[in-house]
């Protein structure tokens, strides 16, 4: 999770993002937290700044230093850089809560997994790691001093989270019964969806959740894109959401680009 001040009371300010559910973090596990400046820097506008280990939402001792990324300095996302060459390579989204050690009990006893339980990160909130019962592994955070993202919806910033699963009924309940207000309520604004995994990638690939970043014009992004290192995975494709490619990084950290 990335610190801000001011920019975090305005966020704050909009009871959205504290219903349980809503995603309000998005972090990145890269091995060259250098080169992952460069390319996002370059390709969303972000600029960087150093944190300690303790502002690293997966806790000091999982992970070494992070950068929190900002637009127009308002924190959008960090960059954590892996300690342990055995770590997933790739972009996590973490959920509000206000309650992370409840919300991980009702997590077990819908047959997920806890990966890493409950933790304090100083004064800034508590995180989680969990993974559903089909195995897409996500985050939880309960605020204390920082609330989560200054921007979004906009270019350069989280747009949206997309669970990619086998099985999207059973997604549908597991998920529901942990954010049913976010996900179904009457004023419900979840920034989340659930979407067979054939519909993008092959069979094969395991069930995950994909980052997607607002972007004006998909097509100059992926050029950038490509300029910088990265590759196109998947090409544009029309979404409910709008139209969307899926990419990585030069260091294989997969992602969304969202035109909408």
């Amino acid at each position: 999770m990335a610190e801000n001040g001011a920019s975090e009371k305005r966020a704050s300010a909009r009871p959205s993002d504290h219903r349980e559910g809503v995603p309000c973090w998005v972090d990145a596990q890269l091995s060259d937290v250098e080169a992952g400046k460069r390319f996002y820097g370059e390709l969303f506008g972000w600029t960087f700044e150093e944190e300690s280990p303790a502002g690293n939402a997966q806790g000091a001792g999982d992970a070494g230093r992070s950068v929190r990324a900002c637009l127009d300095g308002e924190p959008v996302a960090a960059l954590v850089r892996k300690t342990d060459g055995r770590m997933p390579t790739v972009w996590s989204v973490y959920f509000h809560t206000p309650d992370a050690a409840a919300l991980a009990g009702r997590i077990r006893a819908g047959g997920g997994q806890v990966v890493t339980p409950p933790h304090p990160v100083g004064d800034l909130g508590t995180a989680a790691l969990a993974a559903d019962p089909q195995g897409a592994v996500f985050g939880l955070w309960q605020p204390g001093r920082r609330t989560g993202f200054g921007r979004r919806h906009e270019p350069g910033a989280f747009a949206w989270a997309e669970l990619y699963t086998r099985d999207t009924e059973a997604a549908n309940a597991f998920y529901g019964d942990l954010f049913h207000d976010a996900l179904f309520g009457p004023d419900a604004s979840p920034d989340f969806g659930r979407a067979p995994v054939s519909d993008v990638f092959p069979a094969e690939m395991p069930p995950h959740f994909l980052v997607h970043f607002l972007v004006e014009d998909a097509e100059a992004a992926l050029g950038a894109v490509t300029a910088l290192g990265g590759r196109v995975r998947v090409p544009p494709f029309e979404t409910s959401y709008g139209r969307a490619a899926v990419v990585s990084d030069g260091q294989g950290a997969s992602f969304a680009l969202l035109q909408r």
